[in-house]
């Protein structure tokens, strides 16, 4: 029997990827938070969706994948984590706050794909995993309704939006390998068309046709060019180079390097929006991020002690 190949070395270019990623998924819950008054969570998912695909499916070609792969990650990812997102950052979620919660997808993602895709977890990211836990109740316990503060609802909605993230990792996990050779921007690019129909839908059974329709040809400035942030660089670019790692490395090896997201949501959000947090905030912060750390760096640490014996 021929062995498996080996996984793939994460490269320079790689890592610069990555880099990319987080900058601009960590700037993008500072958008989201800009961009949503005036259009509603439903509207700027659709608006969203519909400039990062309709400028560019008459030119990018379809990817040789099944349709069950693209409407599947399309809803999924778009309507699934952005609808959740979107609505919890609409009903209280802070900036700051969700782009620590949302990193709970690269256990989200750990726990779906050990029994999903076969794939092996280690101590230490079941460690991770538990560190991680405790920093999210300890954050859902630092709750509150006055304004500026992160409400219970808008948690909850957020962490939900997390496990749709991951359940969207599973899928561009499962098509690559059933079509190994598909092009991620491709991909990107016709996946985005899926959510804006049912965003549109919803947009106009919460909001009523004629409302849609005075939001959509009063769009300011400010929404507008929330609308390009998001679309052009945390759907087209980001969703392209984090889907092309996907395809390279396993969800375990990438997941992680989420990482650093939140270091630059929380550092945009106090600079722009002046969001400040509470000091159990801050403790269940550094606990999901020491988490994230142990699950991508404890097999090092596990080497080198076993080296040191």
């Amino acid at each position: 029997m021929k062995s498996s190949s080996p996984p793939a070395r994460f490269t320079q270019r790689d890592y610069l990827q990555a880099l990319a990623v987080v900058v601009i998924w960590g700037l993008n819950f500072v958008v989201m938070k800009i961009g949503l008054p005036g259009l509603g969570p439903m509207l700027l998912g659709a608006l969203r969706f519909a400039a990062a695909s309709l400028p560019f499916i008459f030119w990018v070609r379809r990817p040789q994948v099944p349709w069950r792969y693209l409407v599947g990650y399309g809803l999924v990812q778009g309507v699934g984590q952005f609808g959740l997102l979107f609505t919890g950052i609409q009903m209280g979620m802070t900036a700051g706050m969700a782009s620590v919660v949302m990193q709970a997808q690269a256990f989200f993602t750990l726990l779906l794909a050990v029994p999903l895709l076969g794939e092996r977890a280690r101590g230490y990211q079941w460690a991770g995993l538990l560190l991680s836990a405790v920093g999210l109740g300890l954050l859902a316990a630092a709750h509150g309704d006055r304004p500026g503060q992160m409400t219970l609802v808008g948690f909850l909605l957020t962490l939900g939006a997390a496990l749709m993230w991951a359940s969207s990792n599973l899928v561009v996990r499962w098509m690559g390998r059933v079509a190994p050779s598909y092009d991620p921007l491709a991909f990107i690019v016709w996946t985005s068309l899926v959510p804006v129909l049912p965003f549109l839908a919803l947009a106009v059974a919460a909001d009523g046709v004629a409302a849609t329709v005075h939001t959509l040809i009063g769009l300011g400035l400010r929404q507008a060019l929330a609308v390009a942030f998001l679309a052009l660089l945390a759907t087209l670019l980001a969703y392209t180079l984090w889907t092309g790692l996907l395809k390279r490395h396993p969800v375990a090896r990438v997941a992680p390097y989420s990482l650093l997201v939140p270091v630059v949501g929380l550092a945009a959000a106090y600079a722009v929006l002046g969001e400040q947090m509470l000091p159990l905030q801050w403790l269940g912060t550094l606990a999901v991020l020491l988490g994230l750390v142990v699950n991508q760096f404890g097999g090092r640490v596990a080497q080198w002690m076993r080296l040191l014996k």
